[in-house]
């Protein structure tokens, strides 16, 4: 059974920071790219980084600068530094994970469950 389980979502004051975890199993962890994306009540859901197996990087602009993200293959966990928030950065985060070479008889992408990230004062 694969899972991805987020944690470290909480309250937290504009300019604050957060860390978040994606712990997985169930999957070759090292075959799978791992993001994060987010969904703000009334929008869709938006990428906001991902990792690959090789340790390749990609952010949304809007999170650059602000947001890191890292894996440890050991012990099948992504994570998501986030500092420097902004109220806009309120959201539901959901971790994902992407198998990097496809396949035609399993999923190629799961998803955590998500948890709620809110920057107010």
């Amino acid at each position: 059974q694969v899972q991805l389980v987020e944690s470290g979502g909480g309250l937290v004051q504009p300019g604050g920071s957060l860390r978040l975890s994606c712990a997985a199993s169930g999957i070759i962890f090292s075959l799978y790219t791992m993001g994060w994306y987010r969904q703000a009540p009334g929008k869709q859901r938006e990428l906001v980084t991902v990792i690959t197996s090789g340790r390749s990087t990609n952010y949304a602009d809007s999170m650059k600068d602000r947001f890191t993200i890292s894996r440890d293959d050991a012990k099948r966990t992504v994570y998501l530094q986030m500092n420097s928030l902004k109220p806009e950065d309120t959201a539901v985060y959901y971790c994902n994970a992407h198998r990097e070479t496809w396949s035609a008889t399993s999923p190629n992408d799961y998803w955590g469950q998500g948890t709620q990230v809110t920057v107010s004062s």
